[in-house]
């Protein structure tokens, strides 16, 4: 067992929102955060226009690869924070349930999603603080 937090993301496809929301979770907890993403529909891969705004953020995603949403990941997760899809998501008794309104990145090019990776990585230090982690940079 693990004292470390766990948090799972999801949305639609698991190609761009919560892959973001995953990676910037792992990269900016360093580790303190057991983290998780899956889709309701996965896509066959990741978004294209999402890795290279990750990489302009120094994040490689392309190794990455779009789960199915299990209920197993949910009862294994302490917060569960969808993205546009929150009724697919099964309820647990004492979870955490967060809905972030973000847009879908499927389909734009890189310029349409730096604004929603800025805003992803703006909730995740949020996300971070209130789980009491400490930033890494």
């Amino acid at each position: 067992m693990t004292d470390r937090p766990s948090v799972l993301f999801v949305c639609v496809h698991n190609a761009g929102r919560s892959q973001m929301a995953a990676a910037y979770t792992a990269h900016l907890s360093g580790g303190a955060v057991e983290v998780r993403s899956a889709g309701s529909a996965p896509a066959d891969s990741i978004n294209p226009a999402v890795a290279e705004a990750m990489a302009e953020d120094g994040i490689d995603i392309s190794a990455a690869t779009p789960k199915v949403l299990t209920a197993e990941a949910v009862r294994s997760s302490d917060v569960c924070i969808t993205m546009g899809c929150g009724d697919v998501c099964p309820v647990f008794p004492g979870k955490r349930y967060l809905d972030w309104a973000l847009d879908d990145p499927a389909g734009q090019g890189v310029d349409a999603v730096r604004p929603i990776r800025d805003e992803i990585k703006r909730l995740v230090e949020g996300l971070l603080a209130d789980l009491g982690v400490q930033l890494v940079h």
